[in-house]
Formats: structure tokens, C-alpha cells, sequence
């Protein structure tokens, strides 16, 4: 037996032990460990100690499998769009309900720096799924059910664009239309994946898993400050693509949905003129969320709810319930 599959089935007996402890913290399908979570997580991880938050917090596989249902979602994005296909079955079975996918298209790419970079992160992301599905073996999650459609007034992209004021209410948002409509979409998702890393990092426990998600949360962050800065260049350099006013409505609508403040930028700087890239706090240091106020955004609610928006009927795992 390997040693990741020596640390995983010890993780997997604590997290059998601690089951009646975590329930009673985890009232209500998650609350409460919701504000134990935003606690640890008020400070960049200052507030509670991390000894006693982790006793009753998360298991390893818990978080990691909460991941991966956000990596589903962004590498079958990124597939429809580079290929006109979601992922292989061999990537879609696991513990739980696996779901059916509300299908997207290919982008018709005009620029090929953008196709490029689509391609590029689409690999990475597909990388991502398979790399979690492994070290969690077993106990990894099914992939649920995805909303990555365009056809439906009602679907989650088009819910979301129309919260963002970029398409009127009851009117279809096609993600996958042109480089732009492609490039909006991906910022609703790489900005949320960075911030959902930086909030589980204190709570993993596992040293080689920490190492692991800081490698993915860089990944991240390399997605998400590519895509902010070919949607600020394209801004600039033709205005009448209104690329930086979409991608900061896009950001106010994140910030309205995750109920923790303040913790969301634009790509533009409060300087006429200027950008920002990388959004950062007053101490230069990129910003966490907790897995309920994740949910909310990707839900697309700012209600305690189980499911919704880009995942229908819910994520797998027991990390379900946004704030």
C-alpha cells in the first residue's frame, strides 16, 4: 500500500470516529459549520484556534472532495467550450449521485491568443479533476449535475449575466457565443476557485494535501489573473466592448451573492485609467470565502439553500449547504 493510501485511510477512520461530533456542529446540513469556518477565516485565519476549530471542523476528504465538485464544474466549462464535449464517463462516477450535464458548445474562437489560453487551462483543469479523484480514490464524489447551458433564459449563466445587468431580465446569456461572451463566463469561476482555496488552506491537516491545494490554489490564481487581464487589455483597447464595466458588474453580483462584504474586485482601479489584476486586501493578500459563501455564488443565492444555479440538485459530499 502506497503511503498517500496509508494517510487516506487513516483520514478516512478519524473522519468515521468524529461523524456524531462533526453532525452536531454541521447543524441544519451545514451552518453551523459554516460560521465556525468564517470565523477561523475572519482574519486570514486569525479568531479561533486552529486546534480546536479542526476538531469539530471538516475532514481532509471533505474539503478535497468539496473541491473537486468546484473542479467538475470548471473543467466541463472549459471543455464544452474548447472541444464541444463534456468529460470522458471514466471521470464522472464516484460516491454519491452522479448527475447529468446541461450541455454547452464549442466556441467559435477569433482570436488566438484567447483560444490559446482556453485550451491551456481547460487542460489544467481536467488535470485537476483527475489528480483529486486520485488521491481521494474511493471516497471521491461523483460528478452531480451541471447547468454550463445557454439555451434557457433560466439557466445559471444567463441568471447570472442578467444579475450582473449584462443581458436583460429573461433574456439568454450564451457563454460560449464569442471571445468575450467565453471570457466573462470564465471570471464568474476563476476568481471564486481562488478565493475557495485560500479559506480551506487552514482548515487541512494533512501536510501533503496543504502542499497539493496550494499548488492547485496557484493554478487557480494563475487562471484567474489571465483571464482579468485579456479582459481588461480587450477593454481598453476597443471601449465599445464594455469588457471592464461587464467583468466589474460580474463582481458586484459575487459580492451581493456570498454575504461576507467587501471581498471581491473588478478589473479596473479607482484611478481613471488604471487596472487591477490582482485583487488584493489592504494587507496585499488575496481574499478567502468558506464553502457555504462559495456555494451561495455558484448557487447563485444568497439564501441557505442546498442547491441551485450551476448545480441544480447540489454538490456532492457533505459540504452542501450555502450560508
Amino acid at each position: 500500500m502506497s503511503e498517500d493510501s496509508k494517510v487516506m485511510d487513516v483520514l478516512v477512520q478519524r473522519s468515521d470516529k468524529l461523524a456524531k461530533r462533526r453532525q452536531f456542529f454541521r447543524s441544519a446540513g451545514g451552518v453551523g459549520l459554516g460560521l465556525i469556518g468564517g470565523t477561523i477565516l475572519g482574519a486570514c485565519g486569525g479568531g479561533s484556534s486552529g486546534a480546536s476549530a479542526q476538531s469539530s471542523g471538516p475532514t481532509d476528504p471533505e474539503i478535497l472532495n468539496f473541491a473537486l465538485n468546484l473542479e467538475y464544474l470548471e473543467a466541463t466549462f472549459y471543455a464544452y467550450a474548447t472541444t464541444g464535449a463534456g468529460l470522458s464517463a471514466s471521470l464522472m462516477s464516484g460516491a454519491g449521485t452522479a448527475g447529468t450535464v446541461i450541455p454547452g458548445h464549442a466556441v467559435t474562437f477569433s482570436d488566438p491568443v484567447v483560444r490559446a489560453y482556453a485550451n491551456e487551462i481547460a487542460k489544467d483543469e481536467l488535470e485537476h479533476v483527475t489528480f483529486l479523484r486520485t488521491a481521494l480514490g474511493a471516497s471521491a464524489v461523483a460528478m452531480p449535475a451541471l447547468d454550463v447551458g445557454y439555451q434557457n433564459p433560466n439557466g445559471a449563466f444567463s441568471k447570472a449575466a442578467q444579475a450582473a445587468g449584462l443581458v436583460p431580465a429573461g433574456t439568454v446569456f450564451d457563454p460560449y457565443l464569442n471571445d468575450e461572451t467565453f471570457l466573462l463566463a470564465a471570471f464568474i469561476f476563476e476568481d471564486v476557485g481562488v478565493t475557495a482555496y485560500k479559506g480551506a488552506a487552514p482548515l487541512i491537516t494533512n501536510k501533503t494535501y496543504l502542499e497539493a491545494a496550494a499548488g492547485i490554489l496557484a493554478a487557480e490564481a494563475y487562471h484567474a489573473g489571465l483571464v482579468r487581464t485579456v479582459l481588461y487589455a480587450k477593454g481598453i483597447a476597443n471601449p465599445a466592448l464594455g469588457l471592464i464595466a461587464s467583468a466589474n458588474a460580474i463582481s458586484a453580483a459575487r459580492d451581493a451573492l456570498d454575504n461576507v462584504g467587501n471581498d471581491d474586485q473588478g478589473i479596473s482601479g479607482a484611478t481613471p485609467g488604471s487596472s487591477n489584476i490582482v485583487p488584493l486586501d489592504a494587507n496585499g493578500l488575496a481574499f478567502s470565502r468558506n464553502y457555504p459563501n462559495v456555494l451561495n455564488i455558484v448557487y447563485l443565492t444568497s439564501a441557505a439553500v442546498t442547491q441551485g444555479g450551476f448545480f441544480p440538485v447540489g454538490v456532492n459530499g457533505d459540504l452542501h449547504m450555502s450560508a
